[in-house]
């Protein structure tokens, strides 16, 4: 990251990096207390007259160690790096003027003074980004601060909640933060700074063993730090932004539904019987009733269930390849639109990291699989002859019973657009009484009918999950157009950003 030397010249048409990056770092009581250094030399300049000035920070990078910002006095409120008169900002307020920097001071000496932590984060955020979700015009340099800082707010409650193994504070007046927006860089920086205020003294909070024992926990894991930077996308998308989101994520949910109801249908398939003769023969028979493809990706090579993990998956590429051409296609073309969205935010992936859509095919075909092995454990004894003529049998009473119950379900076999199955069908076309389909293999009773109850219960939930999800989103989306819409028209009062 470089230093522009003007304000808010923010590089542009950068596609290899990450619209957020969000590196961490803490300073201990006893690191500033040995260079004689206290938290609020940070904000020791409250206002525009008083900060550093520009031949003072020259040479500053932005993103330096957080111990030697305590070196250069006012550092998080420097006349180069920022455009408003009080730029430091709160969990109250956007603007901290004179009377609250002062308290802000005597709090974060307070917290040094107590033996804790100061911790900051720096959200360094593209510029492109910020011109496609409307935060940033690069002909007049304005820049949409209260968003940025109103996400900033947000992302400050998980952080101080969650970054811990309990709450940072002991109660709400227990944490002192603050943050700040930079503009002297190529990329936008927004830094947050927090402490604890008293004196920590639980023990989950503090090392238990090694060198720093009794002080501090000052790591905060990696996973919290990602949810962190994940909301404060979410935050700072446009209203388009979300909308264009949610429709991919809704497309592919789906397109998932319909592979899930379609598949016993066109499981039942005189083409797939020996396939399906092939798996059940490598399923360890010791482990029946609990035949799971477990955390395992379906093509893993080790484990007692490997064999027929892999049988499976080429069962599934057979299905997919004809029954269900059309709809995995869909699944496949929208989950990698989203892939190159997660890439347009995030950067080029790394070597080793997977792709959205190769987590949700393997969710989806771990689905598949297991409703597989249920319905499988259902058998007794099986042979190629007996499950043959099961699957062209039971196959026929589905087409059957869906003709006489309901004229339109007919199509559904020969038309791939329109394979709804009623899953119904299961539950009719057999006998709950009976013990054989044909004569010919011995199941247990109700067998069918509890797995396409099983089979139902989880469509069930699965479209309520969905729902949910779309009800959120919407209501997400409303506040966004409501936020920009008095956005706008307060910039209209008063002739700008600042």
């Amino acid at each position: 990251m470089a230093k522009t030397g003007e304000i808010a010249a923010f590089a542009l048409g950068e596609k290899n990096i990450a619209m957020v990056n969000l590196p961490a770092q803490f300073v201990t009581s006893g690191t500033a207390d040995m260079k004689g250094q206290k938290y609020s030399n940070l904000v020791d300049y409250a206002n525009n007259s008083e900060k550093t000035s520009d031949l003072n920070n020259e040479s500053i990078t932005d993103l330096i160690d957080l111990k030697e910002q305590f070196d250069k006095r006012g550092y998080a409120n420097r006349n180069s790096a920022v455009t408003e008169t009080h730029p430091i900002f709160g969990s109250d307020k956007l603007n901290y003027d004179n009377h609250d920097i002062s308290f802000l001071r005597k709090d974060l000496d307070e917290a040094k003074e107590n033996g804790n932590n100061i911790h900051e984060l720096a959200f360094s955020i593209r510029g492109d980004w910020l011109v496609k979700n409307n935060l940033y015009d690069p002909e007049t340099r304005m820049i949409d601060q209260n968003k940025l800082k109103h996400a900033e707010q947000e992302v400050a409650k998980t952080l101080i909640t969650k970054g811990f193994n309990l709450p940072l504070g002991e109660d709400n007046n227990d944490v002192v933060w603050f943050g700040v927006i930079h503009q002297d860089t190529d990329h936008l920086n927004m830094h947050l700074w927090f402490a604890k205020k008293s004196r920590e003294t639980r023990q989950e909070m503090l090392k238990q063993e090694g060198k720093y024992k009794g002080q501090p926990i000052g790591v905060i894991p990696l996973e919290v730090i990602e949810q962190a930077k994940r909301q404060f996308r979410k935050q700072l998308m446009s209203s388009q932004e979300l909308m264009r989101h949610h429709e991919i994520l809704k497309g592919v949910g789906e397109f998932k539904k319909e592979i899930v109801e379609t598949a016993p249908e066109n499981l039942l398939n005189d083409r797939h019987a020996k396939a399906i003769k092939k798996i059940y023969d490598a399923l360890p028979q010791d482990m029946k009733g609990r035949w799971q493809v477990g955390n395992a990706q379906l093509t893993a090579g080790q484990g007692k269930m490997a064999k027929a993990n892999q049988l499976t998956n080429q069962l599934l590429d057979n299905l997919f390849a004809k029954e269900l051409k059309p709809e995995y296609e869909g699944f496949k073309s929208l989950a990698q639109e989203y892939d190159a969205i997660n890439i347009e935010d995030q950067g080029v992936m790394h070597k080793g990291q997977r792709k959205w859509s190769d987590d949700k095919e393997d969710e989806l075909r771990k689905r598949l699989a297991n409703q597989l092995y249920k319905h499988l454990a259902q058998i007794e004894d099986i042979s190629l002859r007996d499950i043959d003529q099961q699957m062209s049998e039971l196959l026929i009473q589905v087409k059957n019973r869906s003709k006489g119950s309901n004229a339109e379900t007919a199509k559904n076999v020969s038309s791939p657009q329109e394979k709804n199955m009623d899953t119904r069908s299961f539950k009719t076309n057999l006998n709950p009484n009976s013990k054989s389909i044909g004569g010919q293999m011995s199941v247990r009773g109700s067998s069918f009918n509890k797995i396409s109850r099983l089979w139902r219960q989880e469509i069930r939930a699965e479209t309520n999950a969905e729902h949910r999800f779309l009800r959120n989103q919407k209501k997400v989306e409303q506040e966004k157009v409501q936020e920009e819409y008095d956005s706008q028209k307060s910039k209209k009062c008063k002739g700008n950003y600042f």
